[in-house]
């Protein structure tokens, strides 16, 4: 996906990815900066441990807690711009500047696939409250949704993300439990369904009995999930995490070049890495 940008954009770089143990985050970045890389991307566990690691973080990624992208900057006229949108001969002094591209991924991709023009006043019911739950929540709080539904192992890590909500929308309202009525929208941000052996993510007495209108799962493959193959049998209208994929990406090239991601060569180059179409 990322090669394709590159390419249509005529960037003379390369998208490369490497195995990086988290004990060895710190060392990486620093020999990617010292090696006058263009940025990097992060996956989990990097992207909440290079919080306290990038030189500035931008006040979005800070508010999520987690950093995705990173963009090498240079000083150029007493201002720092990024390194990929200079000449190598002026490349000087560099620092790091963290961003987190997912969260509007996430609601991009929502929007998109269910053909749905916001998010206003939505019900939502949210499957996990870790780093990938939170930084969604949060997000969805900016769109002012109206309900929102914290469903997780561990009860009290729910209420901790609801507690922090509630500082971004105070007018949202939280529940810890199953909804008594069905939602506008079910999002899976747990990791369950990577495995053929996972169990659901959800119950699924409640899922057969309340028929969410759309189920989203943040997982991208398999392309079909058992959760979400269950929910279309149901009915419901069901969307994978490619999109999210697709958007954080093109955001982070967008970043690192300064220029306009050519979103539709990605995405065809995404589909057929990913899916072979």
């Amino acid at each position: 996906m990322q090669n394709a940008g590159i390419e249509a954009l005529k960037n003379n770089w390369r998208y490369l990815a490497f195995d990086v143990h988290p004990d060895q985050l710190r060392q990486t970045i620093d020999g990617a900066k010292a090696m006058n890389f263009i940025g990097l991307n992060l996956t989990v566990p990097h992207k909440l441990l290079a919080v306290e690691i990038v030189d500035i973080i931008d006040p979005r990624a800070k508010k999520w807690g987690a950093v995705n992208t990173i963009v090498f900057e240079t000083r150029k006229s007493g201002k720092w711009v990024p390194v990929g949108q200079v000449d190598a001969t002026e490349i000087a002094e560099v620092r790091t500047r963290g961003f987190n591209t997912d969260a509007d991924a996430i609601v991009q991709s929502i929007l998109e696939d269910f053909r749905w023009n916001n998010l206003r006043g939505a019900s939502v019911l949210l499957l996990g409250a870790g780093g990938a739950a939170r930084s969604c929540a949060l997000r969805l709080a900016e769109e002012k949704v109206g309900t929102m539904h914290l469903i997780n192992r561990t009860r009290e890590k729910a209420q901790q993300l609801g507690a922090e909500i509630k500082k971004e929308n105070s007018k949202v309202s939280l529940f810890y439990d199953y909804p008594v009525t069905p939602v506008d929208l079910v999002i899976n941000a747990t990791s369950l369904g990577l495995k053929p052996e996972d169990s659901l993510p959800i119950e699924l007495d409640w899922l057969k009995a309340k028929k969410p209108k759309r189920v989203y799962d943040m997982i991208y493959r398999p392309a079909e999930t058992p959760f979400l193959k269950q929910a279309r049998k149901l009915g419901c209208k069901t969307a994978n995490g490619l999109g999210m994929l697709l958007y954080q990406g093109a955001r982070a090239l967008e970043l690192w070049s300064g220029k306009k991601a050519p979103v539709k060569i990605m995405r065809e180059a995404l589909l057929r890495e990913v899916y072979g179409v």
